[in-house]
């Protein structure tokens, strides 16, 4: 046991790094960001089709802005910085994409599926959306 800790625990670096409040916002944002290929690799599988829900944007969105932030306040490295400086704006974009697309679809009256927007009929149950008991 005592090995393991030198190993992990060494001049009082944990794993190799002296660990501050900046590393751990760093690491975060590499985390989260990296986590997002998680969440999206699961909703397809899941799907079996290709999806990228809103958490994956979430994930971008908040990942990248921790890294910008390590970046550009702690590191003020100019690369570092010029490389997550826009990147928030696509996924910004997307989440308000799906924001009002969501906010677009009906529910059935039949079954109370919420379909695509501007569908005149419900993908599960065959019935008119909006129709109050399926009519």
């Amino acid at each position: 046991m005592e090995f393991l800790r030198s190993l992990l625990f060494h001049d009082g670096e944990f794993l190799g790094i002296q660990w501050h409040a900046w590393k751990v916002v760093g690491w975060a944002g590499n985390l989260v960001f990296t986590s997002r290929f998680l969440v999206q690799w699961h909703a397809t599988e899941k799907s079996k089709r290709v999806v990228v829900p809103a958490l994956f944007w979430w994930l971008s969105l908040t990942g990248s802005l921790l890294l910008l932030a390590y970046a550009g306040l702690y590191q003020r490295d100019s690369v570092f910085v010029a490389a997550y400086a826009f990147s928030w704006i696509p996924y910004l974009r997307n989440l308000l994409i799906h924001h009002r697309t969501e906010r677009a679809r009906r529910a059935c009256g039949g079954c109370g599926h919420r379909g695509e927007p501007g569908a005149a009929f419900c993908s599960r149950c065959g019935k008119p959306v909006g129709a109050a008991g399926g009519g």
